[in-house]
């Protein structure tokens, strides 16, 4: 029987860190480096498929897992809300024009 850690378990490791303090400051987003994250998971080399059911579990409570290869970043969902929306007319300008009709120039 395997003893690691689960996803589940190591999400919550991961949420419980983002309230902790550390590095001057109180509580929030933190990067994870790939040694930290080999520890934790107690696996020496770290599956894709167990970084995917980590972020989802993540996701289950409200955080994002962001891989970037060499480390990995921790936000709290709520940390997107306010971030600008894209508007059609503003993605517009960029597609191609459809058949038989002309792109208008500004």
């Amino acid at each position: 029987m395997d003893d690691r850690p689960t996803a589940r378990q190591i999400a919550e490791c991961l949420a419980e860190l983002y309230g902790q303090p550390f590095g001057s400051k109180a509580r929030g987003r933190f990067r994870i480096s790939m040694k930290h994250m080999q520890a934790i998971t107690d696996r020496k080399r770290v599956p894709l498929d167990l970084i995917q059911r980590i972020g989802e579990e993540l996701f289950e409570l409200g955080y994002v897992l962001i891989d970037l290869e060499t480390f990995f970043v921790v936000l709290a969902q709520r940390t997107f809300r306010s971030y600008r929306r894209v508007s059609d007319s503003s993605v517009g300008f960029m597609l191609p024009p459809k058949r038989g009709t002309k792109r208008l120039s500004n």
